[in-house]
């Protein structure tokens, strides 16, 4: 292929054509980029060179329509919405961005031109490591919608030079290693050398004569600005997500010192700005690592902050008189999570000690200006910070969240005497001499004009148990944004079969931008036509699959048995203990079944696949056991034909785009109550694949989108939970005799010598996180095997199966993230189109 693709190059002239639309024009810019842009040595032209040249060739067509929007946004001047977010899982940006511009075809002959495929170059792209799981996700559906709805918005980010880890399974199970996206370079940003801005850490603060504060002293790091063009679907809008990188001046290179022999010293400055931007989520079992947390976090907002305050100044320069009280008028920002919860005491600081606003003129700002996302309810994963930490890295700021305590405290007092009792657990400052911290989730709630869950079932707990208090001081402040997926990465691009066949049947391909329009193929679901068409489409995704599941961990999978898949960050209460624990006790029913007995079975492929934190023990125990269990089920040849269980390596956005389409069932089996929303389900729903899952999350919703009849549904609800934990402690809870089963074969070595007790105790005794099975593994576990063998009858029955499969892609409208974004758009951002003309 090199030499082929070497030789073909000298037909095609290296001429600058940024802009072509037609194969010749577009692969003599491609020739141009590996010729006059090179990052190779010449004479080669092999996929790595021609992934870099197509991706720059396409980048040119980018910069042209991201040049018009910044104008465009500018000379309009309309509010803007600035996305903070500590995460952004993109994906591969070559097909999404060649598809959004509906240039792929021109593409894919412009490559034949010069001697290759485009789909051997898309796969030469690697993703970017910037999220872990669900949250950096959503970010990146809700940036592509974004731009294809024309809204004035930004992203915000950091540019993490090994992101989260790349996992290797051995022997020992899980291995992380550095991610290596940006170990040549990635081809879609474009570094802005006039966008730096100051950001402090450590210091006093200094009280002026006049009573105003400034912060100073300390150790100060450059935030350099890299941009990251976002197109919209068929339109001219190129949004950006800005991803700042930790940079220290050359005058904080100490000479003398290096001189001196004393290298680490004299560079500690920069090796100190290198680690802030090095690693997604680093360990922060240490005081260092704490600190590094929370200067990763602080750096996000301080240097987005500064952005889009002088953004704002300006715009406001040419234009006479103007307050600061139209700030909020021109700028929405929206925190996702609690990890820019800083964002808040720095917006406050920028506008008093920077700009010598009042503290009443600015907390007016700030709380206009700044909206909060919630997406979980477990209590772990609600930040809350070391108060000595925090006064230790941010003087000024614990100032300030002091006073924003104090006057929350104050207002209660005069307002709500009735909850004074309740102070203790709303106040912003814990002040448990033990552990002081800061609630971040309670400073949001604070200061935030607008305070959303993500899927109807969560809004509704976050209302009536998490922040139940605040919501009878503030009714109006608590909403729902049910989250969504982009249908273009999600279906349109990742499944052009399932693509075509769709808009074939409906006629029209509107619905890539108008999802509801999917309701149309309700009225064919019985229609043999379509049905036959719908199962070839979805053989052809198993069968790509299946070869993709060969290819990386050497286990051979049958496309005619069930593919049932199980893809998430691996948690306990995402219970993927539950999901092996049923195959496991699938594997001792077939072992002792005649051949005859087995013949009648309905043969599946069971597939999880996830990371598990680093130091997150028993996650890893779940990993290796799901490998040992597939080591032994896959070699047994009396079962191997009716069973395989396949963990499915270093799951990320691109796994994804091959799993999801070839998926026939998916398990979304969190305990109820503890899943904000869930997207994947989204992303398996639309593609035809049923679900098997508990009343939890967005499950709830897209269970009465496509139909009960079309969900398989177990387990306990969310109201029953509290109850049935308390049942257990008190020693209530009776086993069901197939989960003690389970268990036990695992115990009796029939998966290998590894000592899998303390993961088995975590379902054991009567009580407690950790232990006494908080996430009723044992108490769902009937109903679940109850719930497979419905899905093993069902499956059988072919033409039933299809018609439930299209009416889940019918019924899933709702949960594009182009519905979520005019949702936020219009009820918390209170921002417009403004389209390219």
């Amino acid at each position: 292929m090199a030499a082929n693709g070497k030789a073909a190059t000298e037909k095609v002239p290296a001429v600058a054509n940024p802009l072509s639309e037609e194969p010749t024009g577009i692969a003599s810019n491609i020739n141009y980029h590996a010729q006059f842009n090179p990052h190779f040595s010449p004479f080669k032209f092999e996929p790595d060179q021609a992934f870099f040249a197509t991706a720059e060739s396409v980048r040119d067509r980018l910069i042209k329509q991201w040049n018009e929007t910044f104008l465009h946004f500018h000379k309009v001047d309309p509010k803007q919405t600035y996305y903070l977010s500590m995460e952004y899982l993109q994906g591969r940006a070559l097909t999404n961005a060649i598809g959004n511009l509906n240039i792929q075809d021109a593409y894919a002959d412009a490559l034949n031109k010069l001697g290759h495929e485009l789909e051997e170059i898309v796969e030469q792209e690697k993703d970017a490591a910037l999220g872990n799981g669900g949250l950096g996700r959503l970010a990146s559906c809700f940036l592509d919608s974004m731009a294809t709805l024309n809204l004035p918005a930004w992203g915000y980010g950091l540019r993490y030079k090994y992101g989260l880890f790349k996992q290797r399974i051995t022997k020992q199970g899980q291995e992380e290693i550095a991610e290596d996206w940006l170990e040549k370079f990635s081809p879609w940003e474009v570094v802005r050398h006039d966008v730096v801005f100051p950001v402090r850490f450590f210091g006093r603060v200094e009280v002026n004569p006049d009573e105003s504060r400034k912060w100073v002293g300390g150790e100060v790091v450059q935030a350099l600005a890299y941009d990251v063009p976002i197109p919209g679907y068929k339109t001219k809008n190129t949004i950006s997500l800005r991803l700042w990188e930790a940079k220290s001046c050359a005058e904080n290179f100490n000479l003398f010192l290096f001189n001196d022999g004393q290298y680490e010293s004299a560079a500690k400055l920069h090796s100190g700005a290198q680690q802030i931007c090095a690693v997604l989520y680093p360990g922060d079992a240490t005081e260092n690592g704490k600190l590094l947390r929370l200067k990763q976090q602080f750096f996000l907002c301080s240097a987005s902050l500064q952005d889009i305050i002088l953004r704002f100044k300006e715009r406001r320069s040419g234009k006479g008189s103007w307050q600061w009280s139209e700030f909020p008028s021109k700028v929405a920002v929206q925190l996702n999570d609690t990890h820019p919860t800083l964002a808040i005491p720095e917006l406050m600081r920028l506008l008093m000690d920077d700009e010598g606003l009042g503290w009443d003129e600015a907390w007016d700002v700030t709380t206009r200006t700044i909206a909060y996302t919630n997406h979980t309810v477990l209590p772990e994963a609600l930040e809350k910070w070391s108060q000595p930490v925090m006064w230790k890295l941010l003087p000024r700021h614990m100032e300030i969240i002091e006073e924003i305590d104090k006057r929350f405290l104050a207002m209660i007092n005069a307002s709500r005497p009735d909850l004074e009792h309740k102070l203790s657990s709303m106040r912003i400052l814990d002040h448990n001499p033990q552990k002081p911290v800061v609630r971040m989730a309670n400073l949001c709630v604070v200061s935030a004009h607008t305070v959303n869950g993500v899927a109807q079932l969560h809004s509704d707990i976050l209302k009536a148990e998490l922040f139940a208090d605040f919501v009878s001081i503030w009714p109006t402040k608590f909403q729902n944004k049910t989250n969504g997926i982009t249908p273009r990465r999600w279906l349109h691009f990742c499944s052009p079969e399932l693509s075509n066949i769709i808009t074939k049947w409906l006629k029209t391909d509107q619905w890539v931008t108008n999802l509801d329009l999917l309701s149309g193929l309700q009225k064919f679901a019985d229609n043999a036509d379509l049905q036959n068409e719908w199962a070839s489409a979805k053989m052809a995704n198993k069968q790509r699959l299946a070869q993709y599941i060969l290819h990386v961990t050497g286990v051979s999978i049958d496309p005619n048995s069930l593919f049932d898949i199980q893809v998430k960050r691996i948690h306990e209460y995402k219970r993927q203990l539950l999901n092996i624990l049923g195959a496991i006790y699938r594997y001792k029913k077939l072992k002792e079944m005649s051949p005859e007995q087995r013949k009648n079975t309905t043969p599946r492929t069971v597939m999880i696949g996830g990371k598990a934190f680093a130091t997150y023990t028993n996650a890893k125990r779940i990993v290796k056991l799901v490998n040992d269990v597939g080591e032994v089920v896959n070699n047994d040849p009396e079962v191997n034909s009716y069973l395989k269980v396949v963990f499915v390596p270093n799951y990320n956005v691109s796994v994804a785009e091959k799993l999801i389409p070839g998926s026939e069932l998916s398990q979304h089996i969190s305990t109820a109550g503890m899943e904000a929303s869930g997207t994947s389900n989204m992303k398996f729903a639309l593609n035809g694949c049923l679900i098997i899952g508990t009343l939890d999350g967005a499950n709830v919703e897209i269970r009465e989108e496509i139909g009960e009849d079309n969900f398989f549904l177990f387990g306990a609800r969310a109201d029953e939970v509290p109850r049935l934990r308390k049942e257990r402690e008190n020693g209530l809870f009776k086993p069901d005799p197939r989960f003690e089963e389970a268990k036990q074969f695992i115990r009796s070595g029939a998966f290998g010598s590894y000592d899998y007790n303390p993961l088995l105790d975590s379902l054991e005794g009567n009580s407690g996180y950790g232990r006494g099975d908080y996430f009723l593994v044992g108490h769902d576990f009937p109903s679940y095997m109850d719930a497979q063998a419905r899905i093993d009858e069902v499956y059988k029955d072919r033409k039933k199966w299809l018609k439930m499969s299209i009416l889940s892609t019918a019924g899933s409208g709702k949960f594009s993230s182009d519905r979520t974004i005019a949702q936020y758009a219009k009820e918390i951002w209170n921002i417009e189109e403004c389209r390219v003309p």
